[in-house]
């Protein structure tokens, strides 16, 4: 997920991503890999795994509500298994 941060970041703010972000990893498969602040076109980069798109979308879904951040993400597949589908 490829984030760009609203205005300027307030603790408050930081404060209700992190707690969503722990909300997510309570469900079973969703997992937060790493998340970094980025310089360039996007503030910040975070990597998870979701156990379907629905539950991604559920993620997005409750991070869009915050206002604190636009969003893009995409859908990866791990190098191994797209090469094993050529």
């Amino acid at each position: 997920m490829l984030s760009k941060i609203k205005g300027t970041p307030t603790k408050d703010a930081l404060d209700q991503g992190k707690k969503l972000a722990e909300e997510m990893t309570k469900r079973k498969g969703f997992k937060i890999l790493c998340n970094y602040w980025t310089l360039g076109q996007y503030d910040s980069v975070a990597i998870f795994e979701a156990p379907s798109e629905k539950e991604a979308l559920k993620f997005l879904v409750k991070a869009a509500k915050l206002g604190t951040a636009s969003s893009e993400t995409l859908v990866a597949i791990p190098r191994e298994e797209a090469v094993k589908l050529l």
